[in-house]
């Protein structure tokens, strides 16, 4: 039985991984989303976590193809909709214009074959739109039915403050998930100031990036691997100081505990203050599997602090 944890004030609750989508109709076909996403809900896995922008960087591609390739496949077999909770996000193709964000919510409902969304994103900040008026927009939204649960993503702390004092200002839903970037080696982008605002205002959060575009598998250990994938050159930055020093220690607890060196920076990141679930993505059962384990995976107090040690 797969636990689970609470998205803020908003009474869902999901397990604490979450299966990223910004592979679907992209490094994963449809068939093997759709197997993915089978076994990802058979193994207990509930949240799923898509975007509007999903994957409009791949020539030919507008935006909204992970959300459809989702869509098909509850369409599918509808029982699967009440089994998981549908995270997406809005902002980064248009902005936060009020307009935008009622037309690209109801673009999105439709690929995504839904009534409501579960969870709904302002993707990142838009400090060209008041918060008043973005974070009323989606109040809108959940009056209409359309959206269950806001949260925000990529914002800074202050302005993570700020657009938490405005909503209570103003009386709306409360936000109650958080999207920031966290891992083993981007620690500070996170707890430099977010953790706090997050932690004091009980929000929910739902690290991306968790396993730093496939560095924190051990993918990547030399410039000659970064040619290995599309997303290899991201990690260029980390193949110097702290990066190695992290794989060293990851190869260590791995060896320790026969897990996947990804099973083991995800059972790390599900046990830091604040965090519900790292979100992470898969394009192979193999890769799928790795990620599942981390739901089991329990890691030694002296595990974690050689972990903290080497990503500080």
């Amino acid at each position: 039985m797969v636990s689970k944890r609470p998205i803020g004030s908003s009474g869902i609750e999901v397990a604490s991984l979450a299966l990223g989508g910004n592979v679907f109709g992209w490094t994963a076909d449809e068939e093997t989303s759709f197997a993915i996403l089978d076994a990802f809900v058979n193994a207990g896995g509930t949240m799923i976590d898509t975007a509007d922008v999903y994957t409009a960087w791949v020539p030919g591609h507008s935006g909204g193809e992970s959300e459809g390739v989702i869509g098909r496949w509850l369409k599918r077999d509808p029982s699967k909709r009440d089994k998981v909770v549908i995270a997406t996000k809005v902002g980064f193709l248009e902005g936060l214009a009020p307009d935008k964000i009622a037309a690209a919510c109801d673009a999105s409902l439709e690929r995504l074959g839904i009534e409501r969304i579960d969870l709904y994103y302002q993707h990142k900040d838009d400090e060209t739109v008041p918060l008043a008026d973005s974070l009323g927009a989606f109040e809108r939204l959940v009056e209409a039915g359309k959206i269950r649960a806001i949260g925000l993503s990529q914002f800074t702390a202050e302005r993570l403050d700020e657009a938490l004092e405005t909503s209570r200002r103003l009386e709306l839903t409360p936000v109650s998930a958080l999207q920031p970037w966290y891992n083993l080696v981007e620690r500070a982008k996170f707890e430099d100031g977010l953790r706090d605002v997050a932690v004091r205002n009980g929000l929910a959060v739902f690290p991306f990036y968790s396993l730093a575009n496939g560095f924190l598998t051990g993918k990547y250990r030399s410039q000659d691997d970064l040619t290995k994938s599309v997303r290899g050159m991201r990690n260029v930055e980390y193949l110097e100081g702290r990066g190695m020093r992290v794989l060293q220690v990851l190869d260590e607890v791995a060896a320790e505990t026969g897990a996947a060196l990804a099973t083991v920076t995800l059972a790390w990141t599900m046990v830091q203050p604040a965090i519900t679930a790292p979100i992470a993505s898969a394009t192979s059962m193999e890769q799928l599997g790795e990620l599942l384990a981390a739901l089991q995976l329990q890691l030694t107090p002296d595990q974690i602090a050689r972990l903290d040690a080497a990503s500080a």
